[in-house]
Parts: C-alpha cells; structure tokens; sequence
C-alpha cells in the first residue's frame, strides 16, 4: 500500500531541514531508539505537515511523535490547536515530555511500541 502523502507548505521545507541539523538532545535520543525500522516501521524527523512540522512521523501509521520542552509551557493553545488539526487530517499525535525522553526513554519507547502494534 502507498503511504498516502499529507499536504504541506513548501517553505517548510527549509526549515525541517535546519531543524535536523540542529536536533535537541532528547530527539537525537528517541532517533536513535526508532531509526533504522528499529520498531518495524520507518520513521523520518522534522516533517513537514499541512503548515506544522512535526518531530518524527511513521507514514505507515499515520502517526507524529513531538517532544515538548520547556518552550511549549508557553504554547498551550497553540499546540492544542495544532494537534487537533493534524488528527484532523488522520494523524495520530503522541505528545512525550522532554524530561521523559532523558530520564525515561524505555517507558517513552514502550508507548510508542504499544501505540504501533495495537489493533
């Protein structure tokens, strides 16, 4: 089946890769636990969708993964908005902790694991 391809805006395109040039530490550690189909899906980072770009996507699953730091203390309505729109879309949204990912990475690994293989 061909993954279905979720519209962006194009000049995002620039910025998600500035963005994987520059990962935070806890997206460089979630990367190195779900790279490589580690899960049995494939995963890309910093992807552009509708007018947002996410932290990881699985095409598969239609599922985003974002890692919310201290910055997003401040944007509460705006990633509230944000995910709504997405699952609009068809995209499932796993939100974890930045704090979570350094100090908890198997617990993180393991909700991603579920998520993928319920059904």
């Amino acid at each position: 089946m061909k993954n279905k391809i979720i519209p962006y805006r194009n000049d995002l395109k620039a910025k998600a890769r500035e963005l994987r040039k520059n990962s935070t530490l806890s997206e460089i550690l979630l990367w190195q636990e779900i790279r490589k189909r580690q899960l049995g899906f494939q995963f890309h980072r910093q992807v552009p969708l509708l007018e947002y770009i996410v932290d990881f996507y699985c095409h598969e699953k239609k599922l985003a993964i974002e890692i919310n730091g201290l910055t997003h203390e401040w944007k509460v309505s705006y990633d509230r908005e944000r995910i709504s729109r997405l699952e609009e879309a068809g995209i499932k949204v796993l939100v974890f902790d930045d704090l979570d990912v350094k100090q908890n990475i198997k617990w993180v690994v393991n909700e991603v694991y579920r998520y993928l293989y319920e059904e």
